[in-house]
């Protein structure tokens, strides 16, 4: 298993977080509450959320790594969308373990 995490700086970062757990769960078995999410987005494929006051913490897991980016990618770019009305900036991605 792969894995990645990054933090978004954003005082919106609860908002968002329940936005895009509430936009996958159309497709996905996703869990959440007002602090945390996951997004399994298949069985070797999970996005987990945590959110506080200061920023969302965004983790990926992979069973193959080479899927890494490509589902990075995908968060940020639908967490983009959410957040149109705020600069978030870039995310920087570090690996986990």
């Amino acid at each position: 298993m792969a894995a990645s995490t990054t933090r978004i700086a954003t005082a919106n970062a609860r908002r968002y977080m329940t936005q895009l757990c509430k936009h996958w769960a159309h497709k996905f078995a996703v869990t959440y509450d007002e602090n945390q999410g996951a997004v399994p987005f298949s069985e070797d494929r999970l996005c987990r959320l945590a959110a506080d006051d200061t920023g969302l913490d965004i983790t990926i897991e992979v069973a193959d790594a080479a899927g890494l980016p490509q589902l990075q990618q995908v968060v940020i770019d639908h967490l983009k969308r959410f957040a149109f009305r705020e600069e978030l900036g870039e995310p920087v991605w570090t690996p986990v373990g």
